[in-house]
């Protein structure tokens, strides 16, 4: 059964002094060691009668100081929207999330201020778990010893946990994906993960191009900065009937037909035909074909597009759906 879960996007909460264990980071992605991380979380909420709480920041800190000092090549990929992240801290027995806007004010808040205006007044915190370099407050001024001896004069412990590693001794982190999604490599995305990747979002209407060459589309906004390489992929589509519906999905910016479009997922079911206009749905990766290309005309386009559908319909034969 899903936790019910609180979100709060201003401290302190307006409707609970409930005392939290709490586990601050970006999450992204949700992958096998944030679901360690989550998993002691709630062990020890259970044990103490807390709520097992996270903190996460809404842009990530880095995307925040690339854009602020004009170097957007430096702002990370994301691995997932912020609605699919939430629904992930749901599943793991999250009860409260603080989407904290990570903004100049946060970015100057002295780490002092850090630990007794969010963690204290804001969560009131009983717990806290953190990574081993876990940095805080202005210009990464606060520390792990700062945080144990707050937490001595407020009267809740703080906990450690080193980076989690697969059972070859690699490290799982959130780089490890973006890594693994920037190449295509799904199955090594799917191992850092424990599944497979998804993009969850609203169908929405796009060109319309598709269907006047037999090949219609839903078309799915996907974060701007999607880790996920351009391309073509095979993919099921969760959510619109009772079972997942084969497909083959397209992800980028359509360079044959617009110029300067935003990135976009476009996927094609196979012998399927849905109204799904407005629909929530969730998209599984499961296979890297080739890369996006831009075709000098619409019958190459046409040819492509009959030779990725080909492939997706041998994928099928073979995995099965």
């Amino acid at each position: 059964m899903k936790a019910s879960l609180r979100i709060y996007r201003t401290l302190p909460r307006f409707d609970t002094q409930c005392p939290s264990a709490v586990t601050i980071g970006n999450f992204d992605g949700v992958h096998r060691g944030h679901q360690a991380i989550l998993a002691r979380v709630h062990k020890t909420a259970l044990e103490r009668g807390l709520a097992t709480t996270v903190m996460t920041f809404d842009p990530h800190p880095r995307a925040y100081f690339a854009r602020r000092g004009q170097r957007p090549e430096l702002i990370p990929t994301q691995i997932s929207s912020l609605r699919d992240k939430v629904q992930a801290l749901r599943k793991h027995q999250v009860s409260q999330v603080v989407l904290k806007r990570f903004n100049q004010s946060l970015a100057d808040m002295s780490a002092e201020d850090f630990i007794e205006q969010l963690l204290v007044r804001g969560l009131n915190t009983r717990w806290l778990l953190v990574g081993e370099d876990f940095r805080y407050g202005h210009k990464r001024s606060g520390d792990i010893e700062l945080l144990r001896r707050a937490g001595r004069q407020y009267g809740f412990d703080v906990e450690t946990i080193a980076d989690v590693a697969d059972e070859h001794g690699h490290r799982i982190s959130s780089s490890e994906v973006r890594t693994a999604l920037a190449v295509g490599n799904l199955s090594r995305a799917e191992h850092l993960l424990g599944h497979g990747y998804r993009i969850s979002g609203h169908v929405i209407h796009g060109q319309k191009l598709g269907r006047t060459i037999g090949y219609p589309t839903l078309n799915v906004r996907v974060p701007l900065q999607c880790a996920a390489r351009s391309g073509v992929y095979v993919v099921r589509a969760h959510g619109l009937s009772p079972d997942p519906v084969k497909g083959v999905a397209s992800l980028g910016v359509r360079p044959t037909i617009s110029h300067g479009g935003r990135l976009m997922l476009e996927v094609h079911l196979l012998n399927c035909a849905l109204n799904a206009y407005g629909k929530l749905t969730c998209i599984e990766f499961l296979e890297y074909l080739r890369e996006e290309e831009k075709f000098p005309d619409l019958p190459t386009m046409i040819a492509a597009i009959d030779n990725d559908v080909q492939s997706a319909r041998d994928y099928f034969a073979l995995h099965g759906l």
